[in-house]
């Protein structure tokens, strides 16, 4: 695993307009940064990437099997009570999820060490399936990578195959798709999600979250007073619990995308009780819940609070350094620890690994710098090959 310099494309942010990426500068900041590229190993990514994806994939499985039947469980997840029946009834049916984004500690000597799973709603999605994949065939073309470099990538074909196999199982030709406003890099991840449900024949209506009204009869409808049957939704499920209109969510009859019972899977309690049930694994991190942490972690530790995003609310105590934190809204709900693991630096790039799923499927990673040890939402994201 290496960072290696590279030219960038003379036209890149001409293409990046033509291609719709709009957020590839963010608050003044670069998002998109094609100046270097990581390039790994074929072994590196089949053996210390692809397969404990899946392998830790199916162990988080067997952890929400876990939860949704036992109460006190669900209490540590600071999942409200009255949604604890509508997560156990569509995991008992099976409601079949999209996608999600395993994030790892990994410098390319493995193993691979899971820091949480992003299961709910993970972005860098548009860049991790088309851009860098363009990037790689335009490299290639412009002579400055090998005729030979590959990526690891196969992101978009698994989200058409899979969006094909959702509208199957739910019988439908149209979804709608909704995200916040005023987020380019949200709306930028549901556009190409509903180009991805195009490429399989489905048709779909993007409505925002803050345009979902409900009906007198209690079910969702869009700004058209359409009801929706069939919503992708790039909201987390605990913001959805807490709203006004959370009462409404169990009896609007809504085919939801993600579904419910992965506000198991992207809850950070998962990772104490990834720990508890697999302790040893070489791809765990030691974890515990916030009232029983051991009476000492000498070689540091993270608190985590169970729903936070983009690093917010974050603390890291290193051995012998002053703990470092991050702002944000999160807390209330509780905290885990997880045992300190430093991301690996290359130069004074702090690099985090993204390994994706397309339902239980390995399909690629993207890459992330931050020049802080916490991972936040203005990191930048870097192209990858294989040599």
């Amino acid at each position: 695993m290496l960072r290696l310099p590279i030219a960038e494309r003379p036209d890149w942010q001409v293409r990046a307009r033509e291609y719709g990426f709009h957020f590839h500068t963010m608050h003044g900041q670069p998002y998109w940064d094609e100046s270097a590229y990581y390039r790994f190993s074929l072994q590196q990514i089949e053996q210390d990437l692809e397969d404990p994806s899946a392998e830790i994939h199916q162990m988080c499985l067997d952890i929400v099997e876990q939860v949704v039947r036992d109460e006190a469980l669900l209490t540590q997840c600071a999942i409200p009570a009255q949604f604890w029946q509508p997560i156990l009834d569509s995991w008992q049916r099976r409601d079949p999820s999209l996608y999600s984004r395993l994030d790892f500690c990994y410098d390319g000597n493995g193993p691979a060490k899971l820091y949480e799973n992003n299961a709910d709603t993970p972005t860098s999605l548009y860049e991790s399936g088309f851009w860098q994949w363009l990037w790689l065939e335009e490299q290639v073309d412009r002579g400055l990578l090998p005729r030979q470099a590959d990526q690891y990538n196969s992101l978009q074909e698994k989200l058409i195959r899979r969006w094909a196999q959702i509208a199957q199982h739910y019988g439908i030709e149209r979804v709608h798709m909704a995200c916040c406003m005023d987020t380019d890099e949200d709306r930028g991840t549901v556009q190409y999600l509903q180009d991805c449900a195009a490429a399989a024949g489905i048709g779909s209506d993007f409505v925002y979250i803050e345009d979902i009204g409900l009906s007198d009869t209690g079910h969702f409808t869009d700004l058209t007073d359409r009801p929706i049957d069939t919503l992708f939704k790039l909201y987390p499920w605990e913001f959805m619990f807490d709203e006004q209109y959370g009462e409404a969510i169990p009896a609007a009859d809504v085919q939801w995308i993600e579904p419910m019972w992965k506000a198991v899977l992207s809850n950070k309690a998962l990772l104490p009780l990834l720990w508890q049930r697999f302790e040893g694994h070489p791809n765990l991190l030691p974890a515990w819940f916030e009232h029983a942490p051991p009476a000492e972690i000498p070689d540091g530790w993270v608190r985590k609070p169970l729903f936070s995003r983009e690093g917010a609310n974050i603390t890291l105590q290193a051995p012998g350094k002053p703990a470092v934190s991050a702002p944000g809204p999160y807390g209330e709900e509780g905290y885990i620890y997880q045992a300190y693991a430093p991301l690996p630096r290359f130069g004074n790039n702090h690099t985090l690994i993204g390994a994706w799923l397309v339902d239980d499927q390995p399909a690629g990673i993207s890459v992330r710098e931050d020049s802080s040890l916490i991972t936040q939402d203005l990191s930048r994201y870097l192209p990858h090959i294989i040599a």
